[in-house]
């Protein structure tokens, strides 16, 4: 069975590698694409990798991935902190989702350390950068194995 993810990302993760490199890093999100295609590969998994600095793309994206029953890596960026829409595009969709965000959230601003995505998420990866998108992959693509078996 061919395990299908979404891996999407919220506003200005197209600016990874310029935007804030010491809290973000120099990895851009280009690298990540092409590290999370690999690992998708090597773990029998089909990706779709997609980014918007727009809430409603990301809303649509997710129902999408719902409809086809597939798995959600999700780094909402901002809309983590605000974003009662995402939370509920996931909760409707039932959609298995793990959130991903390169930094440490609880370690930065207060305003950050509350998340909408996490109380319907299976998981959340946080501060371990770039790498954290491939220990989600890992991660979820285990928790589809064992829904199906």
């Amino acid at each position: 069975m061919t395990k299908e993810i979404f891996v999407l990302n919220g506003p200005n993760l197209n600016r990874l590698g310029t935007r804030e490199p010491e809290i973000y890093g120099s990895t851009t999100l280009a690298d990540i694409e092409s590290m999370c295609m690999t690992k998708a590969s090597e773990l029998g998994a089909t990706l779709t990798f997609r980014q918007s600095n727009h809430e409603g793309n990301l809303v649509d994206w997710i129902q999408e991935a719902a409809d086809k029953q597939a798995g959600l890596v999700i780094n909402p960026a901002a809309y983590t902190h605000t974003s009662v829409a995402l939370q509920d595009a996931i909760k409707a969709g039932g959609v298995p989702t793990i959130e991903v965000h390169l930094s440490n959230i609880h370690a930065r601003e207060s305003f950050r350390h509350k998340s909408y995505v996490s109380p319907v998420a299976l998981g959340v990866i946080c501060g371990l950068g770039a790498r954290g998108y491939l220990l989600a992959l890992d991660a979820l693509v285990s928790h589809l194995e064992q829904k199906h078996d």
